[in-house]
């Protein structure tokens, strides 16, 4: 005759150390209900199994860590971590969704070229600058000098860099005839 051991026992003996029969006890009382659950918010039999052993190998690793604080609340302790791999599934899937979303607009054609740049043009409408923003633009695109160099050889401050170079490029757009 078995004795039927009580969830604070399963507890009490599992946290203790290596405890075959605790283990098997514990999945012979919450596999079925852990199932259970699975079935009902997964809706697939193979999701459901997989479901149990995660569930009980995160159980079994708590118990055997002594992370249950209720022994009593065993159930509960189960019950909560079921919903949280639930979630857990259900979030992965939609990531896994959106994910094949975006690969499928990789699919599409891609947009028409960028237009050519008539170099030339471009010439003209940097040489129209005036000599400091000219001078910015250069040094900051050509160079590729940081705004504190830039501003050391002008001998004014960073932010007035940024400034001259916004007003710049404002003036390039408007020279190229393109939209800001």
């Amino acid at each position: 005759m078995e004795i039927e051991l009580t969830d604070t026992d399963l507890v009490v003996r599992i946290a203790r150390g290596s405890d075959p029969e605790a283990e098997a006890e514990l999945f012979r009382k919450m596999a079925p209900r852990i199932r259970l659950y699975g079935l009902r918010h997964l809706r697939e039999p193979y999701a459901a199994d997989d479901l149990v052993q995660q569930v009980l190998i995160t159980t079994l690793q708590a118990l055997r860590a002594g992370r249950l604080r209720e022994s009593e609340k065993l159930a509960s302790f189960v019950l909560g971590t079921c919903r949280m791999m639930v979630l857990d599934l259900r979030r992965n899937a939609q990531r896994r969704e959106r994910l094949l979303e975006f690969g499928a607009d990789m699919l599409l054609p891609s947009p028409s070229p960028m237009p050519r740049l008539d170099h030339e043009h471009l010439t003209r409408c940097v040489q129209n600058l005036k000599e400091r923003e000219r001078a910015v633009v250069v040094m900051t695109f050509y160079d590729e000098q940081t705004g504190a160099d830039v501003a050391g050889f002008l001998g004014v401050s960073e932010a007035n860099v940024r400034v001259i170079r916004h007003r710049a490029i404002h003036q390039l757009r408007d020279c190229m005839g393109v939209g800001a």
